[in-house]
């Protein structure tokens, strides 16, 4: 895999993740709180079925510039920079957890180059019309995301002192942890190693209009959730497919936030038909 900065034209810069080949391009979209390493358990899918992964650390984590203030349509630059960068026109975009909702601002806004948009896990827009968005979280995720609503000094206080709620991972979660999705190690560290600053800025375009409108993803989407799932409970996936004009919704019982990556290969063959 290579890994290489890039300097944007504003001055910032953007590390990013290229697995190489000529495979077709899958762009990956980190959780919270992930440097943008691709998903490594997917690795054998991924070369089973010719998929190439280009990722880069969104601003703040890893090796990319801060970006305070900046939202979920904030990616979309960065990924047509890597892209052009690459010489790589056209390619399909997949994100899991809050890397959903910056996968479907690619197929929003550059509807020419997507190709299909694979979401898992990830959140609906705060304050969506018709959805309790709190409903079903753990009480950690809960507290987390109403102190980011509450503003950058509240969350920022928040975090000072918050300590993870375990009961934000069901048992079907930890046993992923156990097998190859404890892959998520990785990106989690790296992450977090200079502060909570990039965690706070995630969060905060958690709870922040995201800068398009979901209705207006035109290009073929597949979304994927777990029932159980604590942190982002599987309603918001409903509600995004219930206004997504293209999208398909699978779901997948008992399972929770990471444990339903088990099923990940299958939204690989998915992507595929589309590519």
């Amino acid at each position: 895999m290579i890994e290489a900065d890039l300097t944007l034209d504003d001055g910032r810069t953007l590390h990013y993740y290229d697995t190489g080949g000529d495979g077709s391009p899958v762009f990956w979209h980190h959780g919270t709180p992930n440097i943008g390493t691709p998903p490594e358990p997917l690795s054998d899918a991924s070369t089973r079925l010719g998929l190439r992964w280009i990722s880069l650390d969104r601003p703040g984590y890893g090796g990319s510039t801060p970006l305070p203030g900046r939202n979920m349509a904030s990616v979309v630059p960065c990924v047509a920079a890597v892209a052009d960068a690459l010489g790589i026109g056209t390619f399909a975009v997949m994100g899991h957890s809050s890397g959903g909702p910056h996968a479907l601002a690619c197929g929003a806004l550059l509807p020419d180059r997507v190709r299909a948009v694979v979401g898992v896990s990830g959140p609906a827009p705060f304050g969506a019309e018709g959805l309790d968005w709190f409903t079903g979280m753990s009480a950690g995720s809960e507290a987390s995301l109403r102190a980011a609503a509450a503003g950058r000094a509240a969350k920022e206080e928040y975090q000072a002192s918050a300590e993870f709620d375990p009961d934000s991972f069901t048992p079907a979660d930890e046993a992923a942890f156990d097998g190859p999705w404890g892959w998520f190690g990785s990106v989690v560290r790296p992450a977090v190693a200079d502060g909570p600053a990039a965690l706070i800025d995630d969060d905060l375009a958690n709870v922040t209009p995201w800068g398009f409108d979901p209705a207006a993803v035109t290009v073929p989407v597949l979304l994927m959730h777990g029932t159980g799932d604590r942190m982002v409970p599987a309603s918001h996936s409903r509600w995004l497919a219930e206004r997504c004009p293209t999208a398909e919704l699978w779901t997948r019982p008992d399972e929770g936030h990471i444990s339903v990556l088990r099923h990940a290969e299958a939204t690989l063959d998915w992507l595929r038909e589309h590519l």
